[in-house]
């Protein structure tokens, strides 16, 4: 049987720690209690975490600056910036050669971020391609959205569930230790009428 989610805390080793799942404010919470960086992604401050119960070592943040990008007048030809930064300017060049329904999706600015030296041209086919891509099928899910990969693959097992179905069976899942991934036996708790 799987262990009961146990408090955050310095008397913890980096294995048993990363079994369970926390939620990101409790780990800045721990982070502010103890002296370690807040800033970062959930990941980022996850490793920090492990990093410091096995070592009692602080890895001090990331101070990262975004340079502007600069940019006159865009164009399809126009090569992409080594450091994209979504500004109003890129999209108002965007809208008006995609049309209004354009949006800076996850997995567009990724492209963006990452194809420095290509042109804006590329961009509106990487668009296009992205959103094909998207109709088709799943799309990947980042690993820090661990929610909503659950979510998902709870409904492509369950048909006909409801929202708070899978909610009830995330919180459920969460508390556990080992993986947060949707298994067909977190449908326990629905059964379960006092587990919450």
């Amino acid at each position: 049987m799987l262990e009961k989610k146990i408090p955050l805390s310095k008397k913890m080793d980096r294995t048993t720690f990363l079994s369970f799942y926390y939620l990101k404010e409790e780990l800045v919470d721990f982070c502010r209690k103890n002296g370690l960086p807040t800033s970062g992604g959930k990941l980022e401050i996850t490793e920090r975490i492990a990093h410091f119960l096995d070592t009692g070592e602080i890895i001090a943040g990331k101070k990262t600056q975004r340079k502007k990008a600069c940019i006159g007048n865009i164009t399809k030809d126009t090569l992409i910036e080594k450091d994209f930064v979504c500004s109003e300017r890129h999209r108002a060049f965007f809208k008006e050669q995609i049309g209004n329904r354009f949006s800076f999706n996850v997995m567009f600015q990724k492209w963006l971020k990452s194809n420095a030296g290509k042109t804006y041209q590329d961009a509106i086919d990487a668009y296009y391609l992205i959103l094909e891509n998207k109709k088709k099928g799943k799309t990947k899910i980042e690993k820090q959205f661990e929610y909503n990969t659950y979510i998902r693959d709870f409904f492509e097992d369950n048909k006909g569930k409801v929202l708070e179905d899978a909610i009830k069976c995330w919180k459920y899942k969460k508390q556990l230790q080992g993986h947060n991934r949707y298994d067909r036996t977190d449908l326990i708790v629905l059964r379960s009428t006092n587990y919450f």
